[in-house]
């Protein structure tokens, strides 16, 4: 397995690039399965989840064809296999994306329950109750969900909770069924509306995406779209965390400022100089940082999968902040490697409570999720010594090069491959 080598107490400056976002790319992708046109879809990032998610729909029937970096150009004429299999799924939660849509146009649909990161339960009851209440009969057996409808209608459901995944799922089933459906309780992420855009691109008719209620209301066939991804809000977060941890001085281009509101606001908070442009965002780093309290919550709130970058950063405040996770019940897990680097962290249920002024230490850590691994890189740069990091798979899963990018901002990181 590669590793990451990271010697540390370099500050970063300079401007790089974000690349589109995974969360986006992902059920973008997977609503090529809504017709037989094609659909091109640009500022897809090279990540290993992307690689995943097209290898699940060339098995399922797609002809995928990479026309440039970042651009795909997808054909869902003939689906020989609506199945999403175990062995090809195992690694991300995100393939259940591929139900909805597989059972609104071929009535039929197996699909492996969901893998990914060991971050707590993500159950897709949501999806299947939803799908149940629009007439599709569905088994769950032998770790597969089994659907199969003549024709999905349109329903009224209210989401017990937010879903980011649930919302995508019947949203893209939504858009073939036959009346009017209407979703309570949506997830309003930056995600569902841009996938909401593709589908409106599509021919389908949909209101109220972004907020909690929207509207559907079902056709009887999508066309062809080409749709450009919106950027990665979670990669951008990374990087500006990384700059404010090193006293930096980084431009961000091609950004989504207006998709980072309350991470911007609680950078400022910590004494951060925040600039903001059309597409960019410039951060000046102050240390050390002013220590605050957070919680994360669904969007607009403090994003779930920056919670651990930003314990990075409370490790290096002036005094002592409490973080409370409201989102996974598992995603402290970073915490047992920053504390062997002298981080002074400690958990009680939901809630961290972090002791600043640490001075962090390098050691070989082991990455355990998608974003621990990229809390243990940004804590590696403020380190003492060097600091190896190990099964980087994690961080190749949603971040586009991103030792590459550092580098360019003046980080000693380089990859180490593995065996």
């Amino acid at each position: 397995m590669d590793r990451f080598r990271v010697t540390g107490r370099v500050r970063l400056a300079g401007s790089i690039p974000i690349s589109g976002a995974k969360n986006a790319a992902l059920p973008s992708l997977c609503a090529c399965l809504l017709t037989g046109e094609k659909l091109q879809i640009e500022n897809v990032p090279p990540v290993r989840d992307v690689r995943t998610t097209l290898r699940l729909l060339q098995y399922i029937g797609v002809d995928v064809e990479e026309t440039a970096e970042g651009s795909v150009l997808l054909k869902a004429a003939g689906l020989e296999k609506p199945e999403a299999p175990y062995d090809l799924v195992k690694t991300m939660r995100a393939s259940v994306l591929v139900l909805g849509p597989l059972l609104a146009r071929t009535g039929r649909a197996r699909v492996s329950l969901p893998g990914g990161c060991t971050i707590g339960a993500r159950p897709i009851d949501f999806h299947i109750e939803a799908l149940r209440r629009m007439g599709a009969r569905i088994e769950v057996e032998h770790g597969y969900v089994t659907a199969k409808s003549s024709r999905l209608r349109g329903v009224e459901y209210h989401f017990p909770g937010r879903s980011v995944t649930g919302t995508e799922n019947l949203l893209m089933a939504a858009t073939l069924a036959a009346g009017t459906t209407v979703l309570h309780n949506c997830a309003t992420e930056p995600e569902v509306a841009d996938l909401a855009r593709l589908l409106r691109a599509m021919g389908a008719k949909i209101e109220g995406a972004g907020t909690t209620t929207i509207h559907v209301e079902g056709v009887d066939a999508l066309h062809s779209a080409a749709h450009r991804i919106i950027p990665d809000r979670i990669e951008a977060g990374t990087f500006l965390v990384a700059a404010a941890l090193t006293g930096g001085d980084v431009t961000l281009r091609e950004c989504a400022p207006e998709h980072l509101g309350t991470v911007l606001d609680l950078l400022e908070r910590c004494g951060q100089g925040i600039e903001k442009n059309d597409g960019e965002i410039r951060i000046i780093g102050k240390v050390p940082p002013a220590p605050v309290d957070m919680a994360t919550g669904p969007y607009p709130e403090f994003p779930t999968d920056l919670q651990a970058q930003f314990m990075v950063l409370m490790t290096q405040a002036t005094g002592t902040s409490v973080i409370r996770e409201t989102i996974f019940e598992n995603r402290f897990q970073h915490a047992a490697e920053l504390r062997r680097m002298g981080a002074s962290i400690s958990l009680s249920g939901r809630n961290a409570t972090v002791k600043g002024a640490s001075r962090l230490s390098g050691a070989c850590l082991m990455a355990t999720d998608l974003r621990a691994s990229a809390c243990l890189v940004l804590a590696g740069l403020v380190a003492e010594g060097e600091t190896i990091i190990d099964r980087v798979y994690h961080v190749d899963r949603g971040y586009v090069r991103i030792e590459e990018k550092l580098r360019k901002l003046g980080a000693r990181l380089e990859r180490i491959q593995g065996s």
